[in-house]
């Protein structure tokens, strides 16, 4: 298969495995086989890193992203296990199965990757070349499907390069994926719920279990794991859109340069970048949050490529609310 510059295309091998997770570590996107399709990594802890990768995708909408880990033991590095949780994670990991979890506050996962959420949905892939490259890498990678938004899941390097060609920075090629769909997603927030039947059988889990899981109602709001739709993160401060320059009482989500302003202030790009926004947008917000900010003016951020997300979830948040 050749490549066009800008994405390189290697047989999976230990030399393709240091390089990908060398590029990983400099906040590169990385496209591996897993069993169940190929992911499109990036750093889960690198938020520019992850703006990147929903860049890559298309039509980005910040959706939480699977944390892929090498082992149980980086699981519980960045989520916290209730029983029935570790039972699962004890039957079927390595293998097709994502676990959603309350995160632990120094798992490092980004906020953008987890879309502002409290949750953390975790794996650990069946795949000899996945775990290798997680065990080199040595940290969690968030990897959604390697392809555009809306196109088939891809289960060969083929069809990685088919949808994107030079939006990558590498992949590798470990031949077909075995499953071909993607992982089952069971959900730890509240009673065991299947969010996404996968190539985990929900009668296997259930057995496994020892009762019935719960089935998520979605709403069309924003995701609260990948493959289904309910809240998502919002400030519990009114936000107040387009603003020119902050009113009496207002805290100031400013975008590019400021206006002069002696109160609260966070900036998501003083350079006016959207990568740099994006990864910032949702620990912003909670920064807002947190410094107790009832009411919060957003500047104007372009609508173009990475803008078009963000703008969106600033609309969420600005939302009347019941």
């Amino acid at each position: 298969m050749n490549a066009e510059p800008g994405t390189r295309v290697l047989k999976a091998d230990d030399a393709s495995i240091k390089a990908a997770a060398a590029s990983l570590r400099l906040g590169g996107l990385v496209a591996f086989p897993t069993e169940t399709v190929y992911g499109l990594g990036a750093d889960a802890g690198n938020g520019e890193a992850v703006a990147r990768l929903y860049a890559a995708k298309g039509r980005p909408a910040f959706n939480p992203l699977i944390a892929h880990v090498a082992d149980i033991e980086a699981a519980r590095h960045i989520a916290f296990f209730y029983p029935d949780a570790q039972k699962l994670a004890d039957a079927f990991w390595p293998g097709p199965l994502t676990l959603v979890l309350p995160k632990r506050p120094d798992g490092g996962v980004s906020d953008l990757a987890l879309a502002g959420l409290d949750t953390v949905a975790v794996r650990v892939p069946d795949h000899p070349v996945a775990l290798a490259l997680l065990r080199a890498f040595g940290g969690p990678v968030v990897a959604p499907s390697a392809n555009r938004s809306g196109h088939v899941s891809p289960t060969s390097a083929a069809h990685v390069m088919s949808d994107l060609r030079g939006r990558v920075d590498l992949v590798i090629d470990g031949g077909a994926c075995a499953v071909g769909v993607e992982s089952t997603i069971v959900s730890f927030a509240g009673a065991p719920t299947l969010l996404r039947p996968g190539g985990l059988a929900r009668e296997a889990i259930e057995r496994v279990l020892g009762h019935p899981l719960a089935v998520a109602v979605t709403a069309e709001e924003a995701p609260l794991a990948p493959g289904m739709l309910a809240s998502h993160y919002a400030p519990k401060a009114r936000v107040r859109l387009d603003a020119e320059a902050p009113r009496d009482g207002e805290a100031l989500l400013a975008f590019g340069p400021a206006p002069s302003f002696s109160g609260t202030t966070f900036n998501l790009s003083p350079r006016g970048d959207l990568v740099e926004a994006a990864a910032n947008l949702f620990s912003h917000l909670r920064a807002l949050d947190a410094s107790g900010a009832k009411a919060i003016a957003v500047m104007s951020v372009p609508h173009e490529g990475l803008g078009e997300a963000i703008n969106d979830r600033l609309a969420r948040a600005a939302a009347p609310r019941n």
